[in-house]
Protein backbone atom coordinates (compact mmCIF):
# COMPACT_ATOMS: atom_id res chain seq x y z
CA UNK A 1 0.00 0.00 0.00
CA UNK A 2 1.36 3.42 -0.97
CA UNK A 3 2.21 5.85 1.83
CA UNK A 4 1.70 8.78 -0.53
CA UNK A 5 -0.67 11.32 1.01
CA UNK A 6 -3.76 11.93 -1.09
CA UNK A 7 -3.69 15.34 -2.70
CA UNK A 8 -6.94 17.05 -1.78
CA UNK A 9 -6.06 20.73 -1.49
CA UNK A 10 -4.39 22.30 -4.54
CA UNK A 11 -3.35 25.93 -4.77
CA UNK A 12 -2.40 27.79 -7.95
CA UNK A 13 0.13 30.60 -7.62
CA UNK A 14 1.86 33.10 -9.86
CA UNK A 15 2.48 36.77 -10.43
CA UNK A 16 -0.31 39.07 -11.60
CA UNK A 17 -1.17 38.01 -15.15
CA UNK A 18 0.15 34.44 -14.88
CA UNK A 19 -3.30 32.90 -15.35
CA UNK A 20 -3.72 31.39 -11.89
CA UNK A 21 -7.43 32.20 -11.59
CA UNK A 22 -8.18 30.85 -15.07
CA UNK A 23 -6.33 27.62 -14.29
CA UNK A 24 -7.98 27.32 -10.88
CA UNK A 25 -11.43 27.60 -12.46
CA UNK A 26 -10.69 25.03 -15.15
CA UNK A 27 -9.07 22.64 -12.70
CA UNK A 28 -11.95 22.92 -10.23
CA UNK A 29 -14.43 22.09 -12.98
CA UNK A 30 -12.43 19.02 -13.97
CA UNK A 31 -12.15 17.80 -10.36
CA UNK A 32 -15.58 18.93 -9.13
CA UNK A 33 -13.63 20.87 -6.51
CA UNK A 34 -14.62 23.54 -4.04
CA UNK A 35 -13.22 26.70 -5.63
CA UNK A 36 -11.66 29.45 -3.51
CA UNK A 37 -10.87 32.66 -5.40
CA UNK A 38 -9.09 35.67 -3.98
CA UNK A 39 -11.38 38.69 -3.57
CA UNK A 40 -8.87 41.20 -4.90
CA UNK A 41 -11.51 43.42 -6.48
CA UNK A 42 -13.11 43.99 -3.07
CA UNK A 43 -9.96 45.63 -1.73
CA UNK A 44 -10.83 49.35 -1.62
CA UNK A 45 -7.16 50.36 -1.49
CA UNK A 46 -5.79 48.38 -4.42
CA UNK A 47 -6.37 50.87 -7.23
CA UNK A 48 -5.00 53.66 -5.02
CA UNK A 49 -1.94 51.50 -4.30
CA UNK A 50 -1.13 51.08 -7.99
CA UNK A 51 -1.23 54.88 -8.36
CA UNK A 52 0.59 55.71 -5.10
CA UNK A 53 2.35 52.63 -3.65
CA UNK A 54 4.10 54.39 -0.78
CA UNK A 55 0.95 55.93 0.68
CA UNK A 56 -1.33 52.92 0.33
CA UNK A 57 0.93 49.86 0.66
CA UNK A 58 0.16 49.15 4.32
CA UNK A 59 -3.61 49.65 3.97
CA UNK A 60 -3.68 47.37 0.93
CA UNK A 61 -1.51 44.75 2.61
CA UNK A 62 -3.53 44.53 5.81
CA UNK A 63 -6.83 44.29 3.96
CA UNK A 64 -5.50 41.40 1.88
CA UNK A 65 -3.98 39.69 4.90
CA UNK A 66 -7.21 39.57 6.89
CA UNK A 67 -9.33 38.78 3.83
CA UNK A 68 -7.11 35.83 2.87
CA UNK A 69 -7.03 34.56 6.44
CA UNK A 70 -10.80 34.64 6.79
CA UNK A 71 -11.42 33.08 3.38
CA UNK A 72 -9.00 30.17 3.80
CA UNK A 73 -10.73 29.05 6.97
CA UNK A 74 -13.16 27.38 4.55
CA UNK A 75 -10.55 24.69 3.88
CA UNK A 76 -10.93 23.41 7.44
CA UNK A 77 -14.62 22.77 6.97
CA UNK A 78 -15.75 19.29 5.95
CA UNK A 79 -17.35 19.40 2.50
CA UNK A 80 -19.43 16.33 1.67
CA UNK A 81 -20.06 17.49 -1.90
CA UNK A 82 -16.47 17.94 -3.09
CA UNK A 83 -13.38 15.72 -3.03
CA UNK A 84 -11.00 18.62 -3.61
CA UNK A 85 -10.30 22.23 -2.74
CA UNK A 86 -8.72 24.43 -5.42
CA UNK A 87 -7.56 27.97 -4.59
CA UNK A 88 -5.96 30.62 -6.78
CA UNK A 89 -3.55 31.74 -4.05
CA UNK A 90 -1.74 30.64 -0.89
CA UNK A 91 -1.71 32.52 2.38
CA UNK A 92 2.09 32.69 2.53
CA UNK A 93 2.28 34.66 -0.71
CA UNK A 94 1.15 37.67 1.28
CA UNK A 95 4.70 37.94 2.61
CA UNK A 96 6.13 38.41 -0.89
CA UNK A 97 4.11 41.60 -1.31
CA UNK A 98 4.82 42.74 2.24
CA UNK A 99 8.60 42.50 1.89
CA UNK A 100 8.46 44.22 -1.48
CA UNK A 101 6.11 47.07 -0.58
CA UNK A 102 6.19 47.88 3.14
CA UNK A 103 8.47 50.25 5.00
CA UNK A 104 10.55 48.94 7.92
CA UNK A 105 8.18 50.03 10.70
CA UNK A 106 5.16 48.79 8.77
CA UNK A 107 6.87 45.47 8.12
CA UNK A 108 7.60 44.94 11.82
CA UNK A 109 3.93 45.42 12.70
CA UNK A 110 2.88 43.19 9.80
CA UNK A 111 5.20 40.38 10.96
CA UNK A 112 3.80 40.51 14.49
CA UNK A 113 0.25 40.10 13.19
CA UNK A 114 1.19 37.32 10.75
CA UNK A 115 3.00 35.35 13.46
CA UNK A 116 -0.22 35.26 15.49
CA UNK A 117 -2.51 33.95 12.76
CA UNK A 118 -0.50 31.95 10.21
CA UNK A 119 -0.40 28.80 12.35
CA UNK A 120 -4.18 28.56 11.95
CA UNK A 121 -4.04 28.39 8.15
CA UNK A 122 -4.11 25.01 6.38
CA UNK A 123 -1.17 24.43 4.00
CA UNK A 124 -2.04 23.04 0.52
CA UNK A 125 -1.07 19.48 -0.38
CA UNK A 126 0.29 20.73 -3.71
CA UNK A 127 1.14 24.19 -5.06
CA UNK A 128 1.25 24.87 -8.79
CA UNK A 129 3.54 27.85 -9.38
CA UNK A 130 2.99 29.33 -12.84
CA UNK A 131 6.39 30.80 -13.58
CA UNK A 132 6.65 33.29 -16.43
CA UNK A 133 8.65 36.22 -17.75
CA UNK A 134 7.77 39.78 -16.84
CA UNK A 135 7.33 40.52 -20.55
CA UNK A 136 4.69 37.79 -20.91
CA UNK A 137 3.01 38.89 -17.67
CA UNK A 138 2.75 42.49 -18.86
CA UNK A 139 1.36 41.30 -22.20
CA UNK A 140 -1.34 39.30 -20.39
CA UNK A 141 -2.18 42.22 -18.10
CA UNK A 142 -2.58 44.61 -21.03
CA UNK A 143 -4.59 42.06 -23.00
CA UNK A 144 -7.22 41.54 -20.28
CA UNK A 145 -7.46 45.33 -19.88
CA UNK A 146 -8.80 45.61 -16.33
CA UNK A 147 -9.36 49.16 -15.13
CA UNK A 148 -7.87 48.41 -11.73
CA UNK A 149 -4.61 47.24 -13.35
CA UNK A 150 -4.04 50.10 -15.79
CA UNK A 151 -1.59 51.82 -13.43
CA UNK A 152 0.64 48.78 -12.92
CA UNK A 153 4.23 49.54 -13.92
CA UNK A 154 6.52 47.07 -15.69
CA UNK A 155 9.26 47.58 -13.09
CA UNK A 156 6.82 46.55 -10.36
CA UNK A 157 5.93 43.33 -12.21
CA UNK A 158 9.63 42.63 -12.79
CA UNK A 159 10.44 43.05 -9.09
CA UNK A 160 7.41 40.99 -8.11
CA UNK A 161 8.39 38.21 -10.51
CA UNK A 162 11.87 38.07 -8.99
CA UNK A 163 10.31 37.95 -5.52
CA UNK A 164 8.06 35.04 -6.48
CA UNK A 165 10.97 33.10 -7.97
CA UNK A 166 13.08 33.64 -4.88
CA UNK A 167 10.21 32.58 -2.62
CA UNK A 168 9.18 29.38 -4.41
CA UNK A 169 12.65 28.09 -5.21
CA UNK A 170 13.20 28.00 -1.42
CA UNK A 171 9.71 26.96 -0.32
CA UNK A 172 9.68 23.88 1.93
CA UNK A 173 6.23 23.75 3.57
CA UNK A 174 4.64 21.47 0.98
CA UNK A 175 5.07 20.03 -2.52
CA UNK A 176 5.58 22.51 -5.34
CA UNK A 177 5.23 21.99 -9.09
CA UNK A 178 6.96 24.86 -10.92
CA UNK A 179 5.47 25.24 -14.40
CA UNK A 180 7.20 27.23 -17.11
CA UNK A 181 4.07 28.91 -18.47
CA UNK A 182 5.72 31.60 -20.60
CA UNK A 183 5.27 29.76 -23.91
CA UNK A 184 1.99 27.88 -23.42
CA UNK A 185 -1.67 28.93 -23.43
CA UNK A 186 -3.64 26.62 -21.17
CA UNK A 187 -6.59 29.04 -21.20
CA UNK A 188 -7.35 28.91 -24.94
CA UNK A 189 -5.35 25.88 -26.12
CA UNK A 190 -7.03 22.68 -24.92
CA UNK A 191 -4.03 20.48 -25.66
CA UNK A 192 -1.78 22.71 -23.55
CA UNK A 193 -4.38 22.47 -20.78
CA UNK A 194 -4.69 18.68 -21.04
CA UNK A 195 -0.92 18.23 -20.91
CA UNK A 196 -0.74 20.43 -17.82
CA UNK A 197 -3.61 18.58 -16.13
CA UNK A 198 -1.85 15.26 -16.72
CA UNK A 199 1.26 16.61 -15.01
CA UNK A 200 -0.72 18.01 -12.07
CA UNK A 201 -2.77 14.86 -11.48
CA UNK A 202 0.01 12.30 -11.73
CA UNK A 203 -0.02 10.07 -8.62
CA UNK A 204 3.33 11.00 -7.07
CA UNK A 205 5.01 14.37 -6.68
CA UNK A 206 8.42 15.18 -5.24
CA UNK A 207 8.95 18.04 -2.81
CA UNK A 208 9.82 20.31 -5.74
CA UNK A 209 9.43 19.54 -9.44
CA UNK A 210 9.85 21.45 -12.69
CA UNK A 211 7.57 21.12 -15.70
CA UNK A 212 8.89 22.71 -18.88
CA UNK A 213 6.21 22.08 -21.50
CA UNK A 214 6.39 22.77 -25.20
CA UNK A 215 3.41 24.63 -26.61
CA UNK A 216 1.40 22.54 -29.04
CA UNK A 217 1.41 25.59 -31.33
CA UNK A 218 5.16 25.26 -31.83
CA UNK A 219 5.61 21.53 -31.31
CA UNK A 220 7.04 19.81 -34.35
CA UNK A 221 8.23 23.05 -35.99
CA UNK A 222 11.86 23.24 -37.08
Amino acid sequence: MSSEKKIRYIAIEGVIGAGKTSLAKKLSERLNAKLILEDFEDNPFLEKFYKDPVSYAFHTQMYFLMSRYKQLQEVKQIDMFHDYFVADYIFEKDKIFAYLNLQDDELKLYEKIVSLIEKNVTVPDLIIYLQSTHERLMKNIKHRDRDIEKEIKEDYIKDLNEGYNYFFFRYKATKVLIVNSAEIDFVHNEQDFENLITEILKPDHSSIEFYNPVSTKTAGKK
